[in-house]
């Protein structure tokens, strides 16, 4: 795997990005023998295309990219990253006039389209090196691409190294490695605790459940980061048909997202005091296991109606937020692979998000488009909230009709956060089903990047 830059005195050849309306000129300035081994190649600078040119000795003398037209860009991303897959191992330093924010997404493509999860193989192919511009911040660009990496790595992972306990040692490593300090509730000392709804999903698991909490950060704004760790989501008692359990290795998507962004904002050293809750369980089925018709009482004090033991991520999220809440920070994020009614809605691509203030959601807008990391934002409508209401209970886990699935998540969770106006949910995919440029089929990180850079606005830095 290669998340990093060539060193900046590496020989190199150029590698030049060109738009379809450039490439003309460009070729006019080349020598006779480079204008017809690119007019012969076929090279129209397509989105992400390349090809590389020759001297007049016959060796390789540079190469060429294609930056599409403008409708290409608009459909696709990381047209360097495309062309790293094609290009021959050889390093290389960049020609092009790109703005910073472009050059800075085009720069992090290539940085992404370095990784492969490569845990559990005993070879990964190399590929070609970049030295990273005098005008692009190369350690900024490592520190985001380290970030996602982890997020993968942590997705990707099976359930079988990747149970609770896992969970805790790798943000243990991720503390460690930041100065950062770390507290785990587990098993029965989650219900001595009061965090009754952590542990009911997660006691019939035989890795027991816990409460992971990571502390960074001694001064500035407090933003507290709660992600969803379901090991693996069987479904409980309402069991999951084997078709829709094959991908529930990524049900902690959530939890690898928000530390993917934490080693981000601590390799950064961002000025905020950062807080980091995990509840990690396994959904699984036993004698022991929560019943649908139980009803839970939540550390909050709301009680709630099991009417499917598969909607189980905003249970623990409950209780997390919860504590997050007794804080009062100046922002909660959380972030959850939480309904498949998410998916229906805006596909695997779009981050949806929910705000309750217009101007965070202005200030994700506008840095989303900035660094290319999609979002979509999706109402807390108050006319839903009495589809949550069950009657017997405060709250239900799963109403009745299949309409509005992921807002009636998110007004379920936001009941558990009253004392922080500031409140963003994520319900995000975290999975490329497909691969495409920097983004290879399996685990991916969604809307970290676009919440990194929306953090001055969002919490005044």
């Amino acid at each position: 795997m290669s998340l990093k830059f060539a060193k900046p005195d590496a020989p190199s050849l150029p590698l030049t990005l060109v738009s379809g309306d450039g490439l003309k000129k460009w070729l006019a300035d080349q020598p006779g023998q480079v204008q017809n081994w690119v007019r012969a190649s076929g090279f129209t600078a397509g989105f992400g295309a390349s090809v590389t040119y020759p001297s007049e000795a016959g060796e390789s003398a540079g190469a060429l990219v294609g930056y599409g037209t403008q409708t290409a860009r608009s459909r696709s991303r990381f047209a360097l990253a495309r062309a790293r897959m094609s290009l021959s191992e050889q390093t290389f330093h960049l020609v092009t006039d790109l703005d910073e924010d472009a050059l800075n997404v085009e720069l992090l493509g290539w940085l992404l389209a370095g990784y492969t999860f490569d845990r559990y193989k005993s070879q990964s192919g190399a590929k070609a090196d970049l030295i990273c511009p005098d005008s692009a911040n190369a350690t900024e660009l490592e520190a985001i691409a380290a970030g996602e990496a982890l997020t993968r790595d942590l997705v990707n992972t099976p359930a079988s190294d990747m149970g609770p306990p896992d969970l805790e040692e790798a943000v243990r490593s991720l503390a460690k490695s930041h100065a950062a300090d770390i507290t785990v509730i587990e098993g029965d000392d989650l219900l001595e605790q009061n965090f009754p709804m952590i542990h009911a999903v997660g006691r019939a698991a035989s890795r027991t459940p816990r409460l992971i909490d990571m502390r960074w950060g001694k001064a500035g704004p407090k933003l507290t980061l709660v992600g969803k760790g379901v090991c693996f989501d069987t479904g409980g008692l309402n069991l999951k048909p084997g078709s829709s359990m094959g991908l529930m290795k990524k049900d902690m998507g959530g939890a690898a997202t928000v530390l993917g962004l934490a080693h981000m904002i601590m390799s950064l050293n961002v000025p905020l005091q950062l807080r980091v809750l995990v509840p990690a369980v396994e959904n699984s089925v036993s004698a022991d296991a929560f019943r649908p018709q139980d009803i839970l009482t939540s550390r909050k004090g709301l009680t709630v109606e099991i009417n499917n033991t598969d909607a189980e991520g905003r249970l623990v999220l409950a209780d997390a937020l919860a504590l997050a809440d007794e804080d009062t920070p100046n922002a909660i994020i959380s972030m959850a692979t939480l309904t498949g009614a998410a998916r229906i809605a805006v596909g695997p691509d779009l981050a949806p998000y929910y705000a309750q203030s217009d101007a965070n959601a202005a200030a994700l807008e506008t840095a989303a488009k900035q660094v290319q990391d999609p979002v979509w934002r999706m109402p807390f409508w108050d006319p839903y909230e009495e589809m949550i209401e069950p009657g017997i209970a405060d709250l239900d886990n799963a109403p009745k009709g299949g309409f509005a699935g992921s807002i009636t998540a998110a007004l379920f969770l936001r009941r558990f956060v009253t004392e922080t106006p500031n409140y963003i949910h994520f319900d995000i995919y975290g999975w490329q089903p497909s691969s495409a440029p920097a983004r290879p089929k399996g685990g991916v990180g969604q809307a970290s990047r676009a919440l990194l850079a929306a953090l001055p606005k969002l919490l005044d830095l």
